[in-house]
Protein backbone atom coordinates (compact mmCIF):
# COMPACT_ATOMS: atom_id res chain seq x y z
CA UNK A 1 0.00 0.00 0.00
CA UNK A 2 1.55 3.16 -0.90
CA UNK A 3 1.98 5.99 1.67
CA UNK A 4 -0.40 8.92 1.33
CA UNK A 5 1.96 11.20 2.22
CA UNK A 6 4.79 10.05 0.10
CA UNK A 7 6.58 12.64 -1.65
CA UNK A 8 5.58 15.31 0.30
CA UNK A 9 7.87 17.79 2.24
CA UNK A 10 8.13 18.29 6.22
CA UNK A 11 9.85 21.31 6.95
CA UNK A 12 11.77 20.60 10.99
CA UNK A 13 13.14 23.10 13.14
CA UNK A 14 15.54 21.51 15.45
CA UNK A 15 16.10 18.47 12.78
CA UNK A 16 19.36 17.04 14.26
CA UNK A 17 19.13 16.13 17.85
CA UNK A 18 16.70 15.19 19.88
CA UNK A 19 12.93 14.97 18.80
CA UNK A 20 13.30 16.64 15.97
CA UNK A 21 15.99 14.10 14.53
CA UNK A 22 13.60 11.43 15.16
CA UNK A 23 10.69 12.85 13.03
CA UNK A 24 12.88 13.67 10.51
CA UNK A 25 13.91 9.90 10.30
CA UNK A 26 10.48 8.77 10.65
CA UNK A 27 9.12 10.89 8.54
CA UNK A 28 11.86 9.38 5.96
CA UNK A 29 10.87 6.29 6.78
CA UNK A 30 7.06 7.10 5.47
CA UNK A 31 8.40 8.55 2.28
CA UNK A 32 8.26 12.11 3.34
CA UNK A 33 11.20 14.42 1.98
CA UNK A 34 13.16 16.40 5.00
CA UNK A 35 14.15 20.29 5.41
CA UNK A 36 15.81 20.11 8.74
CA UNK A 37 17.35 23.55 10.19
CA UNK A 38 19.30 22.99 12.77
CA UNK A 39 22.55 24.96 15.00
CA UNK A 40 25.50 23.16 14.97
CA UNK A 41 28.72 23.57 15.45
CA UNK A 42 31.79 21.85 14.18
CA UNK A 43 32.60 19.25 16.62
CA UNK A 44 28.51 17.61 16.12
CA UNK A 45 28.13 18.20 12.09
CA UNK A 46 29.40 14.38 11.49
CA UNK A 47 26.03 13.70 13.23
CA UNK A 48 24.18 15.94 11.39
CA UNK A 49 25.67 14.20 8.04
CA UNK A 50 24.77 10.61 9.97
CA UNK A 51 21.28 12.37 10.24
CA UNK A 52 20.91 13.08 6.41
CA UNK A 53 22.37 9.55 5.08
CA UNK A 54 19.84 7.84 6.79
CA UNK A 55 17.20 9.86 5.51
CA UNK A 56 18.15 10.01 1.95
CA UNK A 57 18.72 5.82 2.67
CA UNK A 58 15.08 5.62 2.69
CA UNK A 59 15.28 7.12 -0.93
CA UNK A 60 13.61 10.50 -0.36
CA UNK A 61 15.40 14.06 -0.47
CA UNK A 62 16.64 15.95 2.25
CA UNK A 63 17.57 19.56 2.46
CA UNK A 64 19.76 20.61 5.42
CA UNK A 65 20.57 24.37 6.47
CA UNK A 66 22.51 25.18 9.73
CA UNK A 67 21.31 28.37 10.84
CA UNK A 68 19.65 29.61 13.31
CA UNK A 69 16.04 29.10 13.20
CA UNK A 70 14.76 32.51 15.19
CA UNK A 71 16.89 34.78 12.87
CA UNK A 72 15.03 36.68 10.75
CA UNK A 73 17.20 37.02 7.76
CA UNK A 74 18.29 33.45 8.08
CA UNK A 75 14.77 32.57 8.00
CA UNK A 76 13.47 34.58 4.69
CA UNK A 77 16.59 33.26 3.05
CA UNK A 78 15.81 29.63 3.77
CA UNK A 79 12.54 30.04 2.75
CA UNK A 80 13.69 31.73 -0.61
CA UNK A 81 15.43 28.89 -1.23
CA UNK A 82 12.42 26.31 -0.73
CA UNK A 83 10.86 28.46 -3.21
CA UNK A 84 12.70 27.41 -6.12
CA UNK A 85 13.88 23.83 -4.77
CA UNK A 86 10.85 22.13 -3.06
CA UNK A 87 7.64 21.18 -5.42
CA UNK A 88 4.37 20.93 -4.06
CA UNK A 89 4.80 23.06 -0.96
CA UNK A 90 5.45 21.99 2.60
CA UNK A 91 3.17 19.63 3.95
CA UNK A 92 4.15 19.59 7.82
CA UNK A 93 5.98 22.23 10.12
CA UNK A 94 7.68 20.72 13.01
CA UNK A 95 8.65 23.03 15.50
CA UNK A 96 11.29 21.42 17.69
CA UNK A 97 13.49 24.36 18.78
CA UNK A 98 15.20 23.62 22.36
CA UNK A 99 17.12 27.05 23.71
CA UNK A 100 16.64 28.69 26.12
CA UNK A 101 18.11 30.01 29.44
CA UNK A 102 17.96 28.40 32.66
CA UNK A 103 18.28 30.33 35.45
CA UNK A 104 15.44 31.42 38.62
CA UNK A 105 13.63 34.34 37.73
CA UNK A 106 15.03 35.75 41.76
CA UNK A 107 18.51 35.40 43.57
CA UNK A 108 20.31 37.51 46.06
CA UNK A 109 22.81 38.22 43.12
CA UNK A 110 22.13 40.35 40.07
CA UNK A 111 24.41 37.82 37.71
CA UNK A 112 22.66 34.74 39.35
CA UNK A 113 18.86 35.35 38.24
CA UNK A 114 17.72 36.11 34.48
CA UNK A 115 18.01 38.76 32.65
CA UNK A 116 15.31 40.93 30.53
CA UNK A 117 17.45 39.61 27.34
CA UNK A 118 17.89 36.57 28.42
CA UNK A 119 13.57 36.13 29.05
CA UNK A 120 12.62 37.25 25.66
CA UNK A 121 15.37 35.24 23.65
CA UNK A 122 13.62 32.12 25.40
CA UNK A 123 10.17 33.28 24.57
CA UNK A 124 11.54 34.26 21.12
CA UNK A 125 13.11 31.46 20.36
CA UNK A 126 10.79 28.50 21.56
CA UNK A 127 8.10 29.98 21.61
CA UNK A 128 7.37 33.02 19.34
CA UNK A 129 9.57 31.76 16.10
CA UNK A 130 6.66 29.46 15.54
CA UNK A 131 4.21 32.63 14.75
CA UNK A 132 7.03 33.75 12.44
CA UNK A 133 7.88 30.89 10.30
CA UNK A 134 4.03 30.18 9.94
CA UNK A 135 3.62 33.95 8.79
CA UNK A 136 6.04 33.65 6.22
CA UNK A 137 5.11 30.16 4.96
CA UNK A 138 2.06 31.82 4.09
CA UNK A 139 2.97 34.30 2.92
CA UNK A 140 5.54 32.57 0.65
CA UNK A 141 2.67 30.04 0.12
CA UNK A 142 4.50 27.24 0.93
CA UNK A 143 2.19 26.34 3.63
CA UNK A 144 -0.83 24.95 1.53
CA UNK A 145 -4.67 23.84 1.93
CA UNK A 146 -4.18 20.34 4.45
CA UNK A 147 -1.28 21.35 6.05
CA UNK A 148 -0.31 20.26 9.63
CA UNK A 149 2.30 21.93 12.10
CA UNK A 150 3.22 20.65 15.30
CA UNK A 151 5.15 22.06 18.30
CA UNK A 152 7.05 20.21 21.07
CA UNK A 153 5.82 21.31 24.49
CA UNK A 154 6.29 19.45 27.98
CA UNK A 155 4.35 19.63 31.37
CA UNK A 156 6.40 22.63 32.15
CA UNK A 157 3.41 24.44 30.09
CA UNK A 158 1.58 24.12 33.43
CA UNK A 159 4.18 23.11 36.27
CA UNK A 160 6.94 24.39 37.52
CA UNK A 161 10.84 23.52 38.01
CA UNK A 162 13.48 25.27 39.56
CA UNK A 163 15.54 27.23 36.93
CA UNK A 164 13.19 26.37 34.06
CA UNK A 165 10.90 29.87 34.53
CA UNK A 166 11.29 30.86 31.46
CA UNK A 167 11.13 27.73 29.64
CA UNK A 168 7.77 27.00 31.48
CA UNK A 169 6.77 30.56 30.15
CA UNK A 170 8.00 29.93 26.45
CA UNK A 171 6.03 26.09 26.53
CA UNK A 172 2.54 27.59 28.16
CA UNK A 173 3.06 31.02 25.14
CA UNK A 174 3.48 27.64 22.44
CA UNK A 175 0.73 25.88 23.34
CA UNK A 176 -1.29 29.46 23.19
CA UNK A 177 0.11 30.21 20.13
CA UNK A 178 -1.01 26.85 18.88
CA UNK A 179 -4.46 27.63 19.92
CA UNK A 180 -4.68 31.02 18.15
CA UNK A 181 -3.19 29.28 14.70
CA UNK A 182 -5.69 26.71 14.63
CA UNK A 183 -8.52 28.77 14.86
CA UNK A 184 -7.00 31.16 12.13
CA UNK A 185 -5.78 28.38 9.95
CA UNK A 186 -8.61 25.96 10.31
CA UNK A 187 -10.43 28.09 7.26
CA UNK A 188 -7.63 26.33 5.24
CA UNK A 189 -7.50 23.42 6.93
CA UNK A 190 -4.67 23.28 8.19
CA UNK A 191 -4.22 21.68 11.55
CA UNK A 192 -2.34 22.62 14.15
CA UNK A 193 -1.42 21.35 17.47
CA UNK A 194 1.31 20.92 20.44
CA UNK A 195 2.46 17.85 21.41
CA UNK A 196 3.63 17.61 24.91
CA UNK A 197 6.13 14.42 25.65
CA UNK A 198 7.19 12.75 28.56
CA UNK A 199 10.32 13.26 30.44
CA UNK A 200 12.70 12.00 27.81
CA UNK A 201 16.44 11.39 27.79
CA UNK A 202 17.74 14.08 25.49
CA UNK A 203 20.49 16.56 24.98
CA UNK A 204 18.12 19.26 25.87
CA UNK A 205 16.99 17.61 29.23
CA UNK A 206 20.41 17.12 30.44
CA UNK A 207 20.86 20.82 29.92
CA UNK A 208 18.10 21.56 33.51
CA UNK A 209 19.90 21.43 36.43
CA UNK A 210 18.48 18.73 38.87
CA UNK A 211 17.57 16.71 35.65
CA UNK A 212 18.31 13.27 37.44
CA UNK A 213 15.27 13.69 40.01
CA UNK A 214 13.08 14.46 36.87
CA UNK A 215 14.18 11.09 35.61
CA UNK A 216 13.53 9.52 38.73
CA UNK A 217 10.14 10.92 39.14
CA UNK A 218 9.23 10.01 35.74
CA UNK A 219 10.47 6.36 35.94
CA UNK A 220 8.18 6.17 39.08
CA UNK A 221 5.02 7.85 38.06
CA UNK A 222 5.16 6.46 34.50
CA UNK A 223 2.67 3.84 34.53
CA UNK A 224 4.60 2.22 31.75
CA UNK A 225 7.82 2.15 33.72
CA UNK A 226 10.03 4.02 31.35
CA UNK A 227 10.64 7.26 29.64
CA UNK A 228 9.30 8.61 26.77
CA UNK A 229 11.65 8.13 23.40
CA UNK A 230 11.88 10.33 20.40
CA UNK A 231 10.94 7.63 19.01
CA UNK A 232 7.44 7.34 20.47
CA UNK A 233 6.58 10.86 19.46
CA UNK A 234 7.84 10.13 16.03
CA UNK A 235 5.38 7.41 15.76
CA UNK A 236 2.57 9.78 16.71
CA UNK A 237 3.81 12.69 14.65
CA UNK A 238 3.92 10.00 11.29
CA UNK A 239 0.15 9.01 12.17
CA UNK A 240 -0.84 12.50 12.49
CA UNK A 241 0.59 13.57 8.92
CA UNK A 242 -1.86 11.02 7.30
CA UNK A 243 -5.49 12.77 5.70
CA UNK A 244 -7.44 11.06 7.93
CA UNK A 245 -6.05 13.01 10.88
CA UNK A 246 -7.01 16.64 9.39
CA UNK A 247 -10.04 17.33 11.94
CA UNK A 248 -7.96 16.96 15.44
CA UNK A 249 -6.67 21.12 15.48
CA UNK A 250 -6.16 22.83 18.48
CA UNK A 251 -4.73 20.75 21.18
CA UNK A 252 -2.52 20.02 23.18
CA UNK A 253 -1.71 15.99 22.73
CA UNK A 254 0.08 14.13 25.66
CA UNK A 255 2.25 11.47 24.05
CA UNK A 256 3.82 10.22 27.69
CA UNK A 257 2.71 6.89 28.58
CA UNK A 258 0.17 8.14 30.68
CA UNK A 259 2.76 9.75 32.94
CA UNK A 260 1.10 13.22 33.29
CA UNK A 261 -1.99 11.81 34.87
CA UNK A 262 -0.05 10.48 37.83
CA UNK A 263 -0.01 13.55 40.64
Amino acid sequence: MTSSVKGKWALVLGASSGFGEAISLKLAEVGMNIVGVHLDRKGTLPHVEEVIQKIKGHGVKAHFFNANAADKEKRKEILADLQKNVEGGIHCLVHSLAFGTLKPFTSTEDKDRISQEQMEMTLDVMAHSLVYWTQDLMSTKLLQKGSRIFAMTSSGGTRVWPTYGAVSAAKAALESHCRQLALELGKEAIAVNAIRAGVTDTPALRKIPGNEQMIESALQRNPGGRLTTPHDIAEIISLLVLPEARWMTGNVLGVDGGEDIIG
